[in-house]
This record gives C-alpha cells, sequence and structure tokens, in this order.
C-alpha cells in the first residue's frame, strides 16, 4: 500500500476545522428542523389531506428516505471527485426551497412531491461533510469532531419541535392567511415557509468554507476516481465489518425515527397533550440529552480509542443499543404525561450516544478516496431502515394490527423492544472484522 500524495501534509489550523465542523453543524441542524417539523404536524394533515396514519408514515419517513438513499452514492460519487463545499451548498438550498414549497401543498401528491424535493437535497449533506471533516482532523480526535457534526441530529430534531410548536401556537387561534398568488395559507403551511426560508441564506454561508486537502492511505489499485467495480471491492474486502456496522445503525436509527415521528401524536392521543405542548417538552429534551448523548459517545470513542481499543466506534455502538432498549419500551407505557416524558430524556441520551462513533467507524476502515461513497451507501441504509421504516412500521401495527390510532403507544414499544436488542447484537458480530480492517488499511 501507498500514501495518497497528501499523507505528509499537515491538518489545518484547528480553529479553521473546528469553524467548519461548526458551519457544517449548523446546516446538519438545519436538515433535521426540515426533516422533522412535519411531526407536529400529523392531526391537522390526517384533517386537512384526509390521510392515514400509514399515508403520514410514508410522508414522514419513506417518501423522504428513499429519494434520500437513491440520490446519496451518486452524489456522494461527486463529492469523491469535485468540490464538497460546492455540492453542500447546492443541496443546503434544494432542501431549504422543497421545505418551504411544502406549504404550497393542496393535496397528499403535492406534499409527497416536495418531501421527496427535500430528501434529495439533503442526500448532498453528510457524505461530502463526513468527508471534508475526516481529512480535517487527526484520527484521535475524529470521533470527538464527527460528534459534534453529528449534535446536528438533535440540535435539529429539538429545535424542529420547539420552532414548530412556537410557530403553532402562534398561528393556531388566528383565521386561515390569504396571500397573494400562494392563496390561502393555513397553519400547518405557514410553520413549513417559516422553518424553510433561512436555509437559502445558509447555503451562501455553507459556498464560503474551505476545501481541506484530500489525505488518507489508499489502495495502489484504486484510481483518483474510483469505479463501482472499486466501491464493490472496498465493500467485499470489508464483509462482515461493513455487515454488522451497517445493519446495527441502521435498527438504531430504527428506533429514533420512530419514536421521534411518533411521539407528539402518542402524548396527543394517549395524554391529551396539544402538539404545542407536545413540542416543547420533547424539544427541550431531545435538545438537551440527545446533544449531551452524541457527544458523549464521541469522547468515550476517542477515550476508548486511546486506551487501545480500535473497535472503540462499534463498542459504542453496542452500549447504545442495550442502554436505549429498556426505556424506549417503558416511555410509552406511563401513566401519565409527566412519566413518560421523564423517561424520554435516558433514552435519547442512549439513543444518540453512538452515531458520532458510527461516523468515525467508516473513515477509518475505508481509503479516502472511496469514504463519500461508503458514507453515502451507510446513509442509504440507515435512512432507508430507519427514517423509512420505522415511522412507516410503527404506523402499520397501529393500522393494520390494532387497527385503532389510539394504540401507537404499544407500536413504538414494540417496535423498540425488537431494534435495540439486534443492533447491539449486529454490532458485536462484527467487532472482530472491524479490528482486522482497520489494520489492514493501517498497513
Amino acid at each position: 500500500m501507498t500514501n495518497s500524495n497528501m499523507e505528509g501534509a499537515s491538518y489545518p489550523r484547528p480553529a479553521s476545522a473546528w469553524y467548519m465542523v461548526a458551519v457544517l453543524m449548523v446546516a446538519y441542524t438545519l436538515s433535521f428542523i426540515d426533516r422533522y417539523v412535519i411531526a407536529l404536524m400529523v392531526e391537522p394533515l390526517k384533517q386537512d389531506l384526509a390521510l392515514s396514519d400509514t399515508q403520514i408514515g410514508l410522508l414522514s419517513g419513506f417518501a423522504f428516505a428513499i429519494f434520500y438513499t437513491i440520490m446519496g452514492i451518486p452524489i456522494a460519487r461527486l463529492a469523491d471527485r469535485y468540490s464538497r463545499r460546492w455540492i453542500i451548498s447546492i443541496g443546503v438550498f434544494v432542501w431549504s426551497l422543497m421545505t418551504a414549497a411544502s406549504g404550497l401543498a393542496r393535496s397528499y401528491w403535492q406534499l409527497l412531491a416536495a418531501r421527496i424535493g427535500v430528501g434529495v437535497g439533503e442526500a448532498a449533506l453528510s457524505p461530502a461533510a463526513f468527508s471534508m471533516i475526516a481529512d480535517s482532523f487527526p484520527p484521535a480526535r475524529l470521533g470527538r469532531a464527527l460528534g459534534v457534526y453529528s449534535a446536528g441530529v438533535y440540535f435539529g430534531t429539538g429545535m424542529a419541535f420547539i420552532i414548530g410548536a412556537a410557530v403553532i401556537e402562534m398561528v393556531s387561534s388566528a383565521p386561515a392567511i390569504s396571500l397573494p398568488i400562494v392563496g390561502t395559507v393555513r397553519p400547518w403551511q405557514l410553520t413549513f415557509f417559516v422553518v424553510g426560508v433561512p436555509g437559502l441564506l445558509l447555503a451562501v454561508w455553507t459556498w464560503s468554507l474551505r476545501e481541506p486537502p484530500r489525505r488518507g492511505r489508499q489502495r495502489d489499485t484504486l484510481a483518483a476516481a474510483p469505479t463501482l467495480t472499486d466501491l464493490y471491492a472496498q465493500l467485499r474486502a470489508g464483509g462482515r465489518a461493513y455487515a454488522g456496522h451497517f445493519v446495527g445503525y441502521s435498527l438504531l436509527a430504527l428506533v429514533f425515527n420512530a419514536v421521534v415521528i411518533w411521539a407528539p401524536s402518542f402524548l396527543g392521543r394517549t395524554y391529551g397533550l396539544t402538539a404545542s405542548e407536545a413540542g416543547y417538552a420533547l424539544g427541550l429534551v431531545i435538545l438537551t440529552f440527545g446533544s449531551a448523548g452524541i457527544v458523549s459517545g464521541g469522547w468515550l470513542a476517542d477515550r476508548l480509542e486511546a486506551r487501545g481499543y480500535s473497535d472503540a466506534t462499534l463498542r459504542v455502538g453496542i452500549i447504545c443499543g442495550i442502554g436505549l432498549t429498556p426505556w424506549a419500551v417503558l416511555a410509552p407505557l406511563m401513566p401519565s404525561a409527566a412519566l413518560a416524558i421523564a423517561l424520554y430524556a435516558p433514552l435519547f441520551f442512549f439513543a444518540s450516544l453512538g452515531f458520532g462513533a458510527a461516523a468515525a467507524a467508516l473513515q477509518l476502515i475505508t481509503p479516502n478516496n472511496l469514504r463519500a461513497q461508503v458514507s453515502a451507501i451507510y446513509l442509504f441504509l440507515i435512512n432507508l431502515i430507519g427514517i423509512g421504516g420505522g415511522p412507516l412500521l410503527t404506523a402499520a401495527i397501529t393500522d393494520f394490527v390494532f387497527a385503532d390510532e389510539t394504540a401507537v403507544r404499544y407500536s413504538i414499544a414494540i417496535v423498540a423492544g425488537l431494534s435495540g436488542p439486534l443492533a447491539a447484537v449486529a454490532l458485536w458480530w462484527g467487532l472482530g472484522a472491524f479490528r482486522r480492517s482497520r489494520a489492514q488499511l493501517a498497513d
């Protein structure tokens, strides 16, 4: 094996590298605001557009996820060859525009098309961001850097609920607004406008970032512009290491998305909370404990790495799967809203613990010129299974097994209770192969 031509170059100054992480985290945060704000609008959407829980599951999960995942790999191939900051900037612009366009929807199919557009735009961000961050930090600090970036998941999800709750509270008692050209705008449509428009300015900010030099060892057999055959060869060589990682973290994402999308409806249907009350409570819990969890997970991975555990990034994921399960099962079964929300604190802490480490793990076993594409496959699976499967599977159990929308609490408990332990088993199964893959890449 040989070093890439940038292997000996120094890393960017820490201040510059952390500034880049901060801007990318803001973009990631906004992406989750735009992605999850729909969870607070389930009931008005069902009423205005005459939707079922399963259709809501498609809108909030599968429709977004399928195009997010399909577009992720070809966009990542561009990111492995061309300017990553340009790709990110264009993606931010597209998903923000399509979030605002969701507010123009007058039918299920129009809203579905807009949600697909959001997924296509967001597909541009993380593969390119993972690659840029990996080129800006040495391995001993990579888990922490990617943990901070990945905290955008929980900042964004928490802010989606808080901002959405504030907007809904502000406009819910007001009559429908009539705007030129657009026509009558209901509160849920105005919410999409409010959260979508700021991203158009963020697109300019992300474009101002500096592109770090590419670095990292790569195989002699891989060209500067690797082919799909090269990608397949890398995945096959990594075999069990990649499989355990992809399956384990996809199942963890399934739990998180099942809980997040249906928690506001569960709190409303079971305990009578309004959308704004549920939004404020969930937003604060996710913002506080989810963010603390993912940063703690990155720190824990770095500590284990420093102690000689080359599989530290997967070990953190195993702790995540074991730790979240009891809280995820018990929270929706509590006799009061206060107890349910209290149990969401440890649930979101453990649910978030592993995801900074998940991103770092792939960078450590993948050559530089395949990192964005392998990251895209990882995102393909966690989003198809997690975002696509979590909300839809929960809704399908509610609609077709219980046939009672108030039983969504039991659907959440079933999905989480099965997925968390299976995730831990899958990650444990891949530990040895991960260690071997990492050692081979370092040779």
